[in-house]
């Protein structure tokens, strides 16, 4: 059953499979660790076809990193898109807050094997980080031309909206003990959006 699977699968299945093996391979046992053995097991195939896909063991990490944030870009970009206010952005906020358990394993092997790996992290810089960047820059701009936000630099204001929620959610799927219940999820989202939106500081009384 295994072999018709391996000679049937066409060579954009195959590598879907293989990075969906890498990514869950790396986030539970690091990139040192997991040999190309393994990832080949875990993706059904030779480990022969793996190298035909791919250079080397590092070019796999690099594609699990890269095409996961393109994709979670372009997910951004759909939704801003879509919005049909831009006080809609609490929302959108809390949308991506909910979501990013499904993307636990990209963003713990993102922030634990990029330290490790300064070419990574500069292509993460400079193909995903900068773009999702000009994004959100380009849109806090137009909110503040519109008078819906403060006039503050919009590129602060677009990194500090990109890294709440990125850490946050990093931190509650990596460095928590427990996994969050979905009510604590959606109650740090609805926080996280309040803070962004509104600050900490009580409103001064009447």
């Amino acid at each position: 059953m295994q072999l018709s699977t391996r000679s049937t699968a066409t060579p954009p299945d195959i590598n879907h499979r293989i990075l969906e093996a890498a990514q869950r391979l790396f986030a539970r046992q690091g990139f040192e660790k997991t040999t190309t053995r393994q990832l080949a097991e875990a993706a059904g195939i030779a480990e022969g076809t793996l190298f035909r896909h791919f250079e080397n063991k590092k070019a796999i990490l690099v594609a699990v990193v890269t095409q996961g944030w393109s994709e979670m870009l372009t997910d951004l970009l759909t939704h801003l898109s879509e919005m049909g206010s831009y006080r809609s952005i609490a929302q959108l906020m809390r949308e991506r807050m909910l979501t990013l358990p499904k993307q636990a394993d990209l963003m713990r092997v993102c922030f634990m094997e990029a330290q490790f790996h300064p070419e990574l992290r500069d292509r993460i810089q400079a193909e995903i980080i900068s773009k999702m960047t000009n994004v959100v820059e380009a849109f806090i701009q137009t909110g503040i031309e519109r008078g819906t936000y403060r006039d503050l630099n919009p590129q602060v204001v677009a990194r500090v909206f990109l890294g709440m929620f990125m850490i946050a959610g990093f931190s509650q799927d990596t460095l928590m003990d427990e996994d969050p219940s979905p009510g604590f999820q959606r109650e740090m989202a609805e926080t996280l959006a309040d803070i962004f939106l509104n600050g900490i500081l009580a409103q001064p009384s009447t």
